[in-house]
């Protein structure tokens, strides 16, 4: 039985309350992504003894883990539904960022024998010790448990924030409440170098991993108490209800039935969840890369200390904002040139799988100044968010509410996969080129690496577009039966 309090007349929309607790869930997620990544190369690194493979060894496998946790965390949503699966998912990532913290003093301990519980004493064990091969690798090995936590819990982030855009939205306004919810990504990033260096600094990185861990458990308080499903809502009036279900395929649907799941294996059986699974992993990983390896991009190839790495951090990410566009253009080609929604997204995912070609010139005009490739790779970050608003959106064209999150789980599987590659080839490549000097088209050494990245990420996403395309060439609706 619908509950409703709110007069009929004007509508109400509260559905962009749930749209700013998905942003701020989305911000969290980022913020916990990005504290090994900014105090790695400053802090972390030389207290272990950490080389850029054993970093990207770690990055690599929290790609993997989460490309496997994602498989599984999507069916979970579905079967726990929206709300309970989302307070599971961020309570056990905030877990498992707060356990970072504690790295130190396991190795201390096991690595010596002797077991301290404050992290300045640890520290002390550790230096005393030495980098030697047992503190590297017991640290790297208790790093990418903690990943694995973290992996765990936000592997559910996207399918429930998709579901619950779906169950708020009709698909009009899909991709522009995506491009919000998801621009969390962007903010978590821009702010997170500013305000975890300076935690790092004022009080050790172990502090910054507690305190931006924290957040999670403070959000998961005000999810329980604003979110319910919109026919059940206090807040949503009888207007708002019918607009959210104002698609032809959902006015058809009776009110209170229970719409029909598809089974996990039934998934695999439709070319649009794999059209969704190659779009994500041939793109997923570029955003990754640009976020685990630009503050060490920044210090390895322009000397940029932690203070001095800031600046420019913070307007690459303000830059990729511009990606909110990624939401208004496809409902512009719905509205004013009357395309279906899934033509819609594809006309503006091609536009934007056109804009991360300028990462080309990042690394060849980095002569000049370290701006050019930050202002590049910045518009190349937008035009992946945009993308990824949209690619998100198609699940929510073409399948049913039952069964989003668990495509949306299947398609994070194979971004982490893609990313898991990219993460540790980069690792690999940038030792390697360092070592060896390598050169490749005028660059030498670590330079170079960095080059070859930046054309793998450049073209990543016109290939994705064309397969996607071949994949599903027009609109088709996924039933289940």
């Amino acid at each position: 039985m619908t509950t409703l309090t709110q007069p009929a007349g004007r509508m109400t929309n509260y559905r962009w309350m749930i749209c700013a607790l998905l942003f701020f869930a989305t911000t969290i997620n980022y913020l916990d992504r990005q504290v090994l990544s900014l105090t790695w190369p400053d802090f972390i690194g030389p207290e272990f003894g950490w080389t850029n493979e054993d970093y990207g060894f770690i990055t690599s496998c929290f790609s993997l883990l989460y490309a496997i946790c994602m498989l599984f965390a999507g069916r979970f949503v579905d079967r726990v539904d929206t709300k309970r699966g989302f307070l599971w998912a961020i309570g056990i990532w905030s877990v498992g960022a707060c356990l970072h913290a504690f790295c130190g003093i396991a190795t201390a301990g096991i690595s010596t024998g002797t077991w301290t519980f404050s992290f300045e004493g640890a520290r002390e064990l550790i230096q005393t010790a030495g980098s030697t091969g047992k503190v590297v690798s017991l640290s790297v090995m208790l790093f990418v448990f903690c990943r694995f936590v973290l992996a765990l819990g936000e592997a559910g982030n996207f399918p429930a924030a998709i579901k619950a855009t779906a169950e708020y939205n009709p698909k009009r306004d899909r991709a522009f409440s995506t491009s919000i919810f998801n621009s969390g990504a962007t903010i978590g990033a821009m702010i997170a170098p500013a305000c975890v260096l300076y935690i790092a600094d004022a009080f050790g990185w172990e502090a910054s991993f507690i305190l931006i861990g924290l957040l999670g458990f403070i959000w998961m308080g005000f999810w329980v108490f604003l979110y319910k499903k919109p026919e059940a809502h206090p807040r949503v009036n009888e207007a708002e209800l019918r607009y959210i279900q104002s698609d032809k395929d959902e006015a058809a649907t009776p009110a209170g039935a229970r719409e029909k799941k598809l089974s996990f294996v039934e998934c695999f059986k439709f070319k649009q969840t794999w059209a969704f699974a190659f779009g994500k992993f041939m793109t997923d990983g570029v955003w990754w890369f640009y976020l685990f390896w630009m503050p060490k991009y920044l210090q390895s190839v322009f000397h940029l200390e932690k203070t001095a790495q800031v600046l420019p951090l913070t307007v690459l990410y303000t830059i990729v904002m511009l990606s909110l566009i990624g939401g208004w253009l496809p409902s512009y080609f719905i509205d004013k040139k009357r395309m279906d929604p899934y033509a819609g997204r594809m006309r503006s995912m091609l536009i934007f799988a056109f804009l991360p070609l300028l990462a080309l010139f990042a690394q060849p005009l980095g002569g000049y100044s370290y701006w050019l490739p930050v202002v590049l790779i910045g518009i190349a970050g937008a035009a992946h968010q945009a993308w990824s608003a949209n690619i998100f959106s198609t699940v929510g064209d073409m399948f049913p509410k039952s069964s989003i999150a668990t495509i949306t789980g299947i398609g994070g599987m194979a971004g982490g996969v893609g990313s898991f590659i990219i993460q540790m080839g980069a690792g690999k490549l940038f030792d390697f080129a360092g070592e060896t000097r390598m050169t490749f088209l005028g660059f030498e050494g670590e330079p170079a690496g960095y080059f070859i990245l930046f054309i793998i990420c450049a073209v990543a996403y016109l290939i994705g577009w064309c397969v996607m395309k071949t994949l599903v060439p027009r609109y088709k609706q996924v039933v289940a039966r």
